[in-house]
C-alpha cells in the first residue's frame, strides 16, 4: 500500500481556551475572565491538554498511512476535497456535521478526544483506534452509514446542503412573512421561521420543538406526543413551523409534516429585509431570503458517508 497515493485530512476545531485566547490575547487574561465570572478555568485548560493529545496521537496514526493535510474548521468553506481523499474529523458532533456537506462521498472518520466529556452520537471511535480504522478504510474492509441531507435551492441557482437543519426565516428569529407551499396546499404564515430536519438531525433542534409541543399538549389535557424522525439513511425529512400566527391576513393550518421525493415544498419571501436561510447552525454562512426570493427545500441529491 503506497502512502504516495492515498491522502486524509484532518479536519479540527478550536478548543474554548483557544478561543478565549483568542479573544482576551493572553491565556493569563482569558484566566481573568474566566475566574472574574466564579467560573472553573482548569476545566478549559484539561479539555484544551486532552484534544491537544488526541490530535496528536490521530496525527502519528494518519502520517503512518498516508500523506496528512490539516485544516481548521474555518476553513471548511474554501476547502477543496480530493475523490479519493480520507476525512477524519476530532472534535464534536456537530463538526461532523458542518464536514459532511462539503464533501462528495468521500468517507469520513469521526474521533472523539475525550468521550466522558462528549457524548459523541457521530464520533464513534477514540483517538486510539486511528490506526485500525484507517487501515480497515483504505482496505475497502470498512462499514460505512449513509446519512441522508437536505437542500435548499432558489431561483437563481443558490443551493445550501444541511446534515442536521436547515432554518428559514428572520435573522433575529422574530416574525417572518412568507407564502409557504406544500404539495397543493398554500398559506400566507407569520412565524418564527421554519425548520427542515434530517433523520440525522431529528434528534436536535426538531426534538426540542416537539417536546415544547408536547409539553404544551399535556398540559391542556392531552396525551404526550411521540415524535420520531426518520432513519439516518430514510429518504426523509421532517419540518415544523415555529411559533405560526394566525390572523386576518395569515394562516396556520401547516405547522408540521413530512417530505420525501414525492413531496413539494416552497417557500415565497415577503419580508423586505434580513430574510435568511442556513443549515446546521452556521448562521454566518447563509443565503438571503428576501421580497420575491423563492425557496424549494427537497432531499439532497447526494448523501453524506460516515464510517461506522
Amino acid at each position: 500500500m503506497e502512502r504516495e497515493m492515498h491522502k486524509v485530512v484532518l479536519v479540527t476545531r478550536k478548543t474554548r481556551l483557544q478561543e478565549l485566547i483568542r479573544k482576551y490575547n493572553t491565556a493569563e487574561q482569558a484566566r481573568f475572565y474566566i475566574e472574574h465570572l466564579g467560573a472553573d478555568f482548569s476545566d478549559y485548560v484539561r479539555e484544551d491538554e486532552a484534544y491537544r493529545r488526541a490530535v496528536t496521537t490521530v496525527t502519528q496514526a494518519a502520517e503512518t498511512y498516508a500523506r496528512l493535510q490539516r485544516i481548521d474548521r474555518d476553513f471548511l468553506p474554501n476547502m477543496i476535497f480530493g475523490q479519493q481523499d480520507i476525512v477524519i474529523a476530532v472534535g464534536q458532533d456537530g463538526l461532523v456535521a458542518n464536514i459532511l456537506k462539503y464533501l462528495d462521498g468521500q468517507p469520513l472518520i469521526g474521533i472523539n478526544p475525550e468521550p466522558d466529556r462528549w457524548d459523541g452520537i457521530l464520533l464513534p471511535f477514540e483517538a486510539g483506534d486511528t490506526e485500525h480504522v484507517l487501515a480497515r478504510v483504505l482496505k475497502k474492509s470498512a462499514t460505512f452509514r449513509e446519512i441522508t441531507m437536505a437542500r435548499a435551492r432558489t431561483r437563481d441557482g443558490q443551493t445550501m446542503l444541511a446534515v442536521n437543519d436547515l432554518f428559514i426565516g428572520q435573522k433575529t428569529h422574530v416574525s417572518a412573512r412568507y407564502d409557504l407551499t406544500w404539495n397543493s396546499r398554500q398559506e400566507s404564515q407569520s412565524s418564527s421561521g421554519i425548520i427542515i430536519s434530517t433523520g440525522l438531525g431529528s434528534s436536535g433542534w426538531y426534538r426540542s420543538v416537539m417536546a415544547q409541543a408536547s409539553g404544551i399538549a399535556e398540559c391542556f389535557g392531552g396525551p404526550r406526543l411521540v415524535s420520531r424522525g426518520p432513519a439516518w439513511e430514510e429518504k426523509a425529512l421532517t419540518f415544523v413551523v415555529r411559533e405560526p400566527f394566525p390572523s386576518g391576513r395569515t394562516q396556520a393550518g401547516i405547522v408540521c409534516g413530512r417530505l420525501t421525493s414525492q413531496d413539494t415544498f416552497r417557500i415565497l419571501s415577503q419580508m423586505p429585509k434580513n430574510g435568511v436561510v442556513f443549515s446546521d447552525g452556521m448562521e454566518q454562512d447563509a443565503i438571503e431570503f428576501n421580497a420575491g426570493t423563492e425557496v424549494t427545500v427537497e432531499i439532497a441529491p447526494k448523501r453524506g458517508i460516515l464510517v461506522a
